[in-house]
């Protein structure tokens, strides 16, 4: 454990806190990095392992190749323990899996849905750990029974896409009643102080994603980065749905002018849906591909006014441009400061 402020019994009993997250994900820390389309490649991720905590490939989109060439890139840049995280509906999942068995990656994550018997079978028996998202206890407990080693509960403060219930609620109605797998809470933490908190309720470890979207290491654009520093809590807001009829899945980022503008295109597509111009079906493909490529647009091009500025709620807490190494040594300052301060009033 590098130096930090407080006494060395703090640093050893939040060591004892996220021990189990720490001996499952084989770090120094139990801080994962979130698996952020266009940012977590190799350089983002072999930093964050670098630096004593747990990187995560996001795989995407990317094909069996691009996915098996990004995996030995990262190898190059580091020794250390990262996952890869890979997409349930990809129509070449069990391709993905095979490129990461094959590749010795010691945990996969499967995320985007929930994940099949054959899925979980493939990733145990090729010897990889397996790192699965619930949004709630009786699915938790249902992945639990199908095979999950870990899971990873995600609030609505997330960035990217959410589910309706934040965090705080989640852990209360999971952490208690779940002690079979490790658990790593994730959504709106930006402070060693509310890790610390989770930690005490019954986590093992975390996951954070915004802050570390803005880091030295990543490749974002230098406009994306700097959207992330401007930005508070309330600029970050989920999508909006304007008619029932037309489903949007919500995605939390930065307000912009391509938010303004989807409102824009939903209306305009509701209105030519009743007047008979366009079925139903084709206003939904309207709504659903206005946002085609615009992550993309934002995170490489730097286009942060019609791109997707995807982030969460803590990038209120994104104040300057750090290194991955700088920023995990300042929440576990946070979080030992936090229990130095309690031994004191304890003592």
């Amino acid at each position: 454990m590098v130096s930090m402020q407080g006494e060395p019994r703090d640093v050893t009993q939040l060591d004892r806190l996220w021990q189990r997250g720490r001996d499952f994900l084989g770090t120094r820390t139990a801080i994962m990095a979130g698996a952020m389309t266009w940012v977590s490649e190799r350089h983002l991720v072999s930093a964050m392992s670098n630096a004593g905590g747990f990187g995560v490939i996001a795989c995407g989109a990317m094909t069996p190749n691009l996915l098996e060439a990004e995996i030995a890139a990262t190898k190059l840049l580091t020794d250390k323990p990262f996952g890869v995280n890979l997409i349930t509906m990809h129509p070449q999942l069990d391709d993905l899996i095979r490129i990461c068995i094959a590749a010795e990656v010691g945990h996969v994550v499967l995320a985007g849905g929930v994940p099949s018997g054959a899925s979980v079978k493939s990733v145990k028996d090729g010897g990889a750990k397996l790192i699965c998202f619930t949004p709630a206890l009786i699915l938790a407990k249902r992945l639990v029974k199908l095979g999950t080693d870990a899971l990873v509960i995600e609030g609505s403060e997330a960035g990217g896409h959410i589910g309706p219930v934040s965090l705080t609620v989640l852990a209360q109605e999971i952490l208690p009643y779940m002690r079979d797998v490790p658990i790593f809470v994730a959504g709106g933490l930006g402070r060693g102080e509310a890790i610390l908190s989770y930690l005490e309720m019954g986590a093992s470890g975390v996951q954070l994603g915004t802050r570390f979207a803005a880091a030295k290491e990543s490749i974002a654009h230098a406009n994306f980065k700097r959207a992330f520093v401007r930005a508070n809590a309330r600029d970050a807001m989920p999508s909006i749905q304007l008619d029932e009829r037309f489903p949007v899945i919500p995605v939390r980022g930065l307000v912009n002018k391509g938010t303004k503008n989807f409102l824009d295109i939903q209306v305009a597509t509701i209105r030519r849906v009743d007047a008979g111009e366009i079925t139903r079906e084709q206003g939904q493909l309207a709504i659903e591909h206005f946002w085609a490529g615009a992550l993309r647009r934002a995170v490489i091009d730097g286009d942060v006014e019609q791109g997707s500025v995807m982030a969460g709620q803590s990038v209120g807490m994104v104040t300057t441009e750090q290194t991955v190494a700088e920023i995990i040594d300042e929440l576990l300052a946070q979080a030992t400061a936090a229990l130095a301060l309690r031994s004191r009033y304890e003592g």
